[in-house]
């Protein structure tokens, strides 16, 4: 539903993130952790399933709703989102966003979403606030109506369409709707895709979704899940308390499964503002919960996922048709779609990669999978199962998969068939699914480069679609059953219960070691599963590009994950598949890093592996042209992003050309530079950043410095340094801008326009970061921020707004953002400058403001490392940013002391109305006029290079 800042914030800067893998996963042949939970009904019909750990002080809310897309009638698309999103707005006592009393009591992994078969709402609370979070979902689900009206209507409604304008900003983000359209008959569930129509989300009227609440939103068609620091007694109390004098609500008809294979194959074209062809080909195949449907996963594997998959090796690396290829399945409660994806090759013929496929496809069901495809296959299928099972909650914890179970198939514990079914599967299995299902009919969509003329809309209104089919299931009504509602023991009329006390902070303590060779070792012993994660932490980055040719560092990165002197790029997938690792190499802002996550029976031999790829990487010319290609590909498809672009050009300007930090922020550099690296200079780069006097080893997870260090120096002890210099950067201060600026990039027919505001920070190593930082989540960090408040809450012009600062050990970049409807962008860029102004001004940050933000900050902390990766992010602001040992214990205290004078002051020192540089990719045929308009300051128009167009 709601896009967190924090979420995306992230969006922002992940195309520059440094990896910190965090996969557990096992060999095939060990069993599957079993997740223990006790489930029961009230008499009302609600469903509750109950999951102790108590390794944290918090429990996992996860509340679904047996209703989604597929449930909706004839020119009513998008109402489940749309509903979703209602239910945010308050309640009939709690008025307002239903946000603050979580930002209060420092909720963490808080969300809603809608998908074909499900509605769902979930948040990660202190185990001290359980009573106001089962408080505040209760009362939205039994007392909501008399809280919605056309006002919020409206105002969701906004929120809604812009969601769908940025979903089809980005490229290729057409071409969900038109696959379903071809895919599924005109009279399936399935037909149409879950945010909706544009016209029918117009014609919703508030008789309409008060309906949709009273036909689907009853406590029988509802599975509460708690997971967390808490005992099934305490749940069945809490429960009855809560929930228990909320009606059933009617019987609500369940949808069959209807498998509508395509009696022949079928093909379309869509145009789009994108760089290079692709081509995406769709099977209907059976439903999730079924034999056929795991068999077809490991199919999918063997296929198309990643490097050692059979189109991978074929396509990219043989015949050098596509930048990458991928086969997926995504299971649904009615049926699930099996599809194949193909980024060709620039200038390669889309008909010459078909036929490679279609060779590839026959190969592989004559044969089948080998023995060894099929065990890697499984070991990465339980890897990305076990991944999320350190959390309890969240998009992937332990409560999603209870609730998936329960709500799809009435079994919490369903998860257990299905692996059941895996460690079953044989090759021959295998490879008869894969013969029966993709030897029906499918639907393929390429994807080509628009022309000038190119319209989306016109395109897209003439896609007709497939027409109704005959065989259609009935909806099967549930069985009869008696409900019972219990008298209200809550008084809701003295409104959100307190929270008056929250669990203390556990964190484990920081010790240190040195290798033999000097090496320094930073632990934080984490014994929840038996996995150790380590990080090799060289202090480079993408800032020591300066005085090379851009992206030398992250390109370097990407080859040392290819091969060593021993090793092929494959053997190296392949062993990391067979060791059930995750190891990799990449590079942020100021440090590249080699992340290991193990498990620790393998450990000894995936720490030879790490140590050989960052000891010994081959800079083979095959992987070096191979990786190229793809590279470029890449920075051509940032170029067809409004956040690539906005990324690419606003640090250059912001810092400046001679600043180390004066580059694309994506730190993959340009065409010419990456076409122009050799062997020698990543040779180079190795050699002057990735050595062990520059380097760190920190390690979070399952283990003791006792036991560490020994293994740790069998790989890296003997380790020795080049006589050479560790080359230095330019992270000199830069002033503030004289005068402001305003930058436009044209994106033709773009549905909504980025809008981006750049200021300069102090570093994260300042005395005074925690201010600032407080100061911000006010202004633009966080859900009930201003300029989130504004721009989406109140304008609705916005999915969501805010601003954001980018660790670094030099001036941070702070950033102000907006994907807006582009008729609004100029509206929009004033209320943003208008919010610059009244914080500096008239309007400075109050002291409730401040308040929120630090109980926020304070209480979401036992929630906030939960995981072995949270504690090892934790090690790397220790130690990239001089911060004490205790760093994180202290957290709280100092978080406490912020004054509002303290982050007035913070805030007014970074945040200067004349210094700001604006930069705004949108349709310029639609917003350059309104914008000059504006007079935010001088306006120039640059291209995708930052370079000016005239």
């Amino acid at each position: 539903m709601k896009k967190s800042v924090a979420l995306l914030a992230a969006g922002l800067l992940g195309l520059g993130a440094v990896a910190s893998p965090t996969v557990f996963s096992a060999p095939a042949t060990q069993a599957v952790p079993d997740i223990p939970f006790q489930r029961f009904t009230l008499p009302n019909g609600l469903t509750v399933v109950v999951h102790e750990d108590h390794k944290a002080p918090v429990v996992a809310v996860s509340i679904w709703y047996h209703v989604g897309s597929g449930d909706e009638p004839a020119r009513k698309t998008g109402f489940a989102h749309l509903f979703e999103h209602l239910m945010f707005s308050g309640s009939e006592n709690h008025k307002g966003t239903y946000f603050t009393p979580f930002e209060l009591a420092g909720s963490t992994d808080q969300n809603g979403t809608t998908w074909f078969d499900r509605t769902n709402y979930f948040e990660t609370v202190p185990t001290t606030a359980l009573d106001m979070a089962l408080w505040m979902e209760s009362d939205r689900m039994g007392h909501l109506l008399g809280a919605i009206g056309q006002k919020e209507l409206d105002t969701q409604r906004g929120v809604v369409q812009n969601e769908k304008r940025q979903g089809e900003n980005r490229p290729y983000g057409r071409t969900d709707e038109n696959i379903l359209l071809n895919t599924y008959p005109a009279n399936h569930p399935y037909h149409h895709d879950t945010i909706g129509s544009m016209a029918d989300l117009d014609a919703a009227s508030l008789a309409d979704v008060k309906q949709w609440f009273h036909d689907y939103y009853g406590a029988a068609n509802t599975t509460l899940v708690l997971a967390g620091d808490i005992t099934p007694a305490q749940a069945r109390a809490k429960a009855e308390e809560y929930f228990g004098d909320i009606p059933a609500g009617p019987p609500v008809p369940r949808q069959q499964p209807w498998i509508t294979p395509l009696t022949k194959s079928t093909r379309g074209v869509q145009h789009d503002h994108v760089p290079q062809t692709r081509i995406i080909r769709t099977w209907v195949v059976p439903q999730l919960g079924t034999d056929d449907t795991v068999q077809l996963d490991l199919a999918s594997t063997v296929l198309g996922s990643g490097k050692t998959s059979r189109l991978y090796q074929r396509l990219v690396y043989k015949d050098n048709l596509a930048d990458d290829v991928s086969v997926s399945i995504a299971p649904f409660a009615l049926a699930s779609q099996f599809q194949l994806t193909v980024d060709v090759k620039d200038g390669v013929d889309p008909a010459k990669v078909e036929a490679a496929v279609a060779d590839e496809w026959k190969r592989f069901l004559a044969d089948g999978p080998t023995a060894d495809e099929l065990e890697r296959a499984k070991v990465g299928s339980r890897a990305g199962f076990i991944r999320g099972l350190e959390k309890v909650g969240g998009f992937a914890g332990k409560a999603v998969i209870l609730a998936e179970g329960q709500v799809y198939r009435g079994d919490p514990a369903a998860y257990k068939k299905d692996f059941a079914r895996m460690e079953a599967a044989t090759p021959a299995s295998v490879k008869a699914a894969a013969d029966k299902w993709t030897s029906k009919g499918s639907y393929t969509l390429t994807v080509l480069p628009a022309g000038k003329d190119f319209d989306p809309a016109v395109e897209d209104k003439a896609v007709v679609g497939l027409a109704d089919a005959p065989g259609r299931p009935k909806a099967v009504m549930p069985p009869a059953g008696t409900y019972t509602v219990a008298k209200s023991v809550v008084d809701r009329a003295k409104g959100v219960p307190e929270v008056n006390t929250f669990p203390d902070l556990s964190f484990p303590k920081v010790q240190r070691g040195k290798l033999k060779n000097g090496i320094e070792v930073v632990l934080a012993e984490r014994h929840t599963i038996p996995v150790t994660l380590v990080n090799l932490q060289f202090n480079a980055g993408f800032a020591a590009d300066q005085g090379r040719k851009l992206g030398t560092a992250s390109f370097t990165a990407a080859l040392m994950n290819e091969s060593t002197k021993s090793l092929d790029s494959v053997e190296v997938a392949q062993r990391k598949q067979r060791l059930g690792a995750s190891l990799g190499l990449a590079c942020g802002m100021d440090a590249c890093s080699a992340g290991l996550d193990a498990l620790n029976s393998e450990l000894k031999p995936s720490l030879e592996l790490l140590a050989d790829v960052v000891r010994n990487p081959a800079f083979s010319s095959a992987d070096i042209e191979r990786v190229r290609g793809q590279w470029l590909a890449g920075i051509a498809q940032e170029k067809s992003q409004p956040v690539g672009l906005a990324l690419r050009t606003l640090p250059p300007l912001l810092y400046g050309k001679d600043h180390a930090y004066g580059i694309p922020a994506t730190g993959t550099g340009t065409e010419a530079s990456i076409k122009s690296l050799t062997a020698a200079d990543l040779a180079n780069f190795q050699k002057d950043f990735i050595r062990p006097d520059n380097l760190r080893i920190l390690v979070a997870g399952d283990t003791t410095l006792a036991e560490i260090i020994p293994q740790l120096d069998a790989v890296f002890g003997d380790w020795q340094a080049p006589s050479s210099a560790i080359p230095a950067r330019n992270l000199a201060h830069v002033a503030a801008q004289a005068k402001p600026r305003v930058f436009l990039i044209n994106r033709p027919d773009a549905p909504q326009s980025l809008i981006l505001a750049g200021l300069l920070a102090p570093s994260s190593k300042a005395a005074d970061y925690i201010d600032l930082d407080v100061a911000n989540g006010a202004f633009g960090g966080s859900f009930t921020s201003r300029l989130n408040m504004n721009l989406r809450e109140d304008k609705r012009w916005a999915y969501g707004a805010g601003s954001f600062m980018r660790d670094t050990i030099g001036q941070r970049p702070f950033l102000m953002y907006a994907p807006v409807q582009t008729d609004k962008t100029a509206e929009s860029a004033a209320e943003m400058q208008k919010e610059v102004d009244a914080v500096v001004g008239a309007k400075p940050l109050t002291q409730a403001e401040i308040d929120k933000i630090k109980a926020s900050n304070v209480r979401s902390l036992p929630g906030s490392f939960e995981t072995s990766d949270a504690v090892l992010g934790a090690l790397t602001e220790i130690v990239r940013y001089g911060r004490p040992d205790d760093y994180v214990q202290t957290l709280k205290a100092k978080t406490d002391q912020v004054s509002q004078a303290a982050a007035e002051k913070a805030i007014k020192e970074v945040i200067v109305p004349k210094a700001l540089t604006w930069v705004i990719v949108g349709d310029f045929r639609q917003i350059e006029k309104p914008v000059r308009a504006l007079n935010l300051g001088e306006v120039h128009v640059i291209d995708a290079d930052g370079n000016p167009v005239k």
